[in-house]
């Protein structure tokens, strides 16, 4: 039993060397497949690049965000109309002065042009239809204050005007 059991130890140590050729063999392949698996996961994890967003909660906050910018508009837009009407009754307002004081200054270079006599200012052609210096003083007051007086009547039709603008406006917006 020596020669066949030394004979059939060697067959397991050979079948055993085998396995454990066949075991390394396996390690080495499964070593070699599993090696690369952390650059692979870190290739292979999901990387969320953009956020999506349902479109009803994009609807909610467009919503949301108009009606809070909506009130603020809508006062900037009325604050630029008043400042413009203020502007432009401004304007009206130094047109009309600077009208008045053309006229004044028109008026004021007459009577001291010294070319006119007296007669020819007053439209009459007569020597005894001359004006006397307090009657030309006169004449002058008298057209200034018909220069102010227009004066304060164009800017009450201005002012009139723009108070009707307004009421229209109020009515509109009501």
């Amino acid at each position: 039993m020596d020669g066949a059991s030394h004979a059939a130890l060697q067959g397991c140590v050979a079948s055993l060397r085998s396995s454990m050729q066949l075991l390394d063999s396996s390690i080495n392949i499964l070593d070699a497949g599993v090696s690369d698996y952390p650059r692979l996961s870190k290739v292979l994890q999901t990387t969320r690049h953009f956020e999506l967003v349902s479109e009803t909660s994009l609807r909610t906050a467009q919503q949301t965000l108009l009606s809070s910018l909506e009130p603020e508009l809508d006062n900037l837009l009325s604050r630029v109309e008043v400042h413009l009407d203020k502007l432009a009754r401004r304007e009206q307002s130094l047109m009309a002065k600077a009208e008045l004081q053309e006229g004044r200054l028109s008026n004021a270079s007459r009577p001291s042009g010294g070319s006119k006599s007296p007669a020819v200012a007053r439209g009459s052609t007569g020597a005894g239809e001359a004006l006397t210096e307090a009657e030309m003083r006169r004449l002058a007051q008298l057209r200034q204050k018909k220069d102010r007086l227009s004066y304060s009547v164009g800017r009450l039709e201005l002012q009139s005007t723009q108070r009707e603008r307004q009421l229209r406006k109020s009515m509109a917006a009501q």
